[in-house]
């Protein structure tokens, strides 16, 4: 008799790449977490796929390392073919992957400080 199989899957997920078009290295990431500086991963993220079953699960991208300055609020499910230049004053430095609505009033709150909320990862 065959016992049953149990999957555990953590959301979101993100799948990070060394290179533009989902292509070179990758890691899979999973569960909330911030990337404090993503030339720290690969040598640097050039591309990425984040995945949630929540359709307000958040990825926020910041033009500086550590959550500093400007960033741009993405919701839902996001392939992302090219890093370099997605923010209109600079490139994707750091990021956060969470499987939860952050507000703006939060986000800032992590840009003012630098930490990230209870129960997320620091990568």
């Amino acid at each position: 008799m065959a016992k049953p199989v149990s999957i555990s899957q953590t959301y979101p997920r993100l799948t990070v790449f060394s290179e533009e078009n989902f292509t070179g290295r990758r890691r899979i990431y999973r569960g909330n977490l911030g990337i404090s500086d993503v030339d720290a991963i690969l040598t640097g993220i050039e591309s990425l796929r984040f995945f949630s079953t929540n359709p307000n699960a958040t990825l926020v991208l910041f033009n500086r390392s550590r959550f500093r300055d400007n960033f741009v609020v993405l919701r839902g499910n996001r392939s992302i073919r090219e890093l370099d230049d997605f923010l209109r004053r600079g490139d994707v430095e750091s990021l956060i992957a969470s499987n939860q609505r952050l507000t703006l009033a939060q986000i800032r709150e992590i840009r003012r400080t630098g930490e990230l909320p209870p129960g997320y990862r620091l990568i």
